[in-house]
C-alpha cells in the first residue's frame, strides 16, 4: 500500500462509519410496512375549563414554565414525555362532545421524584387536595396522591431501594 493510500485509510473508514451510521438511523426512523411497532405514549392532554388555573398549578409542581401556542394551549416537556392542557372550549369546537373538563376520576398522572417526602413538604403551598400522604406502596414505590384543580389525580413516587 502507498503512502497516500495510507493517508486515504482513516478518510475512508470514518466515511464508511458515517454512511452505515445514517442508514441505521434511517432505517430505524422508518420501519419496512410489513414490520409492526409498538405504538408510543408520548403525551398526555388533559382538557380544562380553566387552563390559566391549571398552569398556574402546574408550573410550581413541576418546576417549568408552560410552553403556550395561543390562548387554548399549552405544555410541559418533562424527561420522557409531555403534559398538554387544552381548553374544553377548543375541544368542543374541534371534536364536538368528545371530552369533559373535570370529570376525570379514572386514570392517575404518575411522575419519578428523587425524594417523594420532600416533594410533599415543597408542594404544600401548592396542593389544595392530598388524596394519600407519603406512603411506601406494597409494589416498592414510595408515593404521594393529590388532585390538581380540575380534580385529575396525580402521583409523585420514586423507587424503594432495597434493604
Amino acid at each position: 500500500m502507498s503512502p497516500r493510500q495510507k493517508s486515504l485509510m482513516p478518510i475512508a473508514v470514518i466515511a464508511a462509519v458515517t454512511i452505515l451510521s445514517v442508514d441505521l438511523q434511517i432505517r430505524a426512523s422508518h420501519p419496512p410496512p410489513d414490520v409492526r411497532t409498538v405504538p408510543k405514549l408520548m403525551q398526555t392532554c388533559l382538557i380544562s375549563s380553566d387552563l390559566d388555573k391549571l398552569i398556574q398549578f402546574y408550573e410550581p409542581v413541576l418546576e417549568m414554565k408552560a410552553k403556550r401556542s395561543g390562548p387554548d394551549y399549552a405544555e410541559f416537556s418533562t424527561a420522557v414525555g409531555i403534559l398538554a392542557i387544552f381548553s374544553a372550549a377548543a375541544q368542543e369546537k374541534y371534536i364536538p362532545s368528545s371530552a369533559e373538563s373535570a370529570k376525570n376520576k379514572s386514570s392517575i398522572l404518575e411522575f419519578q421524584v428523587a425524594n417523594v417526602d420532600k416533594e410533599y413538604s415543597r408542594l404544600q403551598p401548592f396542593v389544595k387536595t392530598w388524596v394519600k400522604p407519603p406512603t411506601t406502596q406494597p409494589w416498592g414505590t414510595r408515593s404521594v396522591y393529590f388532585r390538581d384543580p380540575d380534580g385529575n389525580l396525580i402521583n409523585f413516587y420514586a423507587p424503594v431501594k432495597s434493604q
